[in-house]
């Protein structure tokens, strides 16, 4: 229980500074889903850093430090946009 806790705080994180490192909006909503997402964003930002720093230099017991964490939520991230678009407003 406490494991799961654990990395939900560090994927929260991870997830909020890889969104403060990339300007901009995501069409992500606002509220407790919005900051449950983020979290989520950063723990699978975790685990695509993992897999590219194994894949590039590391050995198979790698495990994704801070750096490769939010550069793969980065790329996450960035992909999250490319599919779903940008936030916009609209006033009528």
């Amino acid at each position: 229980m406490f494991d799961l806790i654990g990395q939900l705080i560090g994927g929260l994180i991870v997830g909020v500074l890889a969104r403060l490192l990339l300007p901009g909006k995501e069409a992500l909503p606002d509220g407790a889903l919005g900051w449950l997402l983020t979290a989520l964003l950063g723990i699978a930002g975790a685990f695509i850093g993992g897999i590219i720093a194994r894949t590039i230099w590391a050995g198979e017991n790698y495990a994704a430090g801070w750096i490769m964490s939010i550069l793969g939520a980065i790329l996450l991230l960035l992909l999250v946009r490319l599919v779903m678009g940008g936030r916009t407003t609209t006033t009528t």
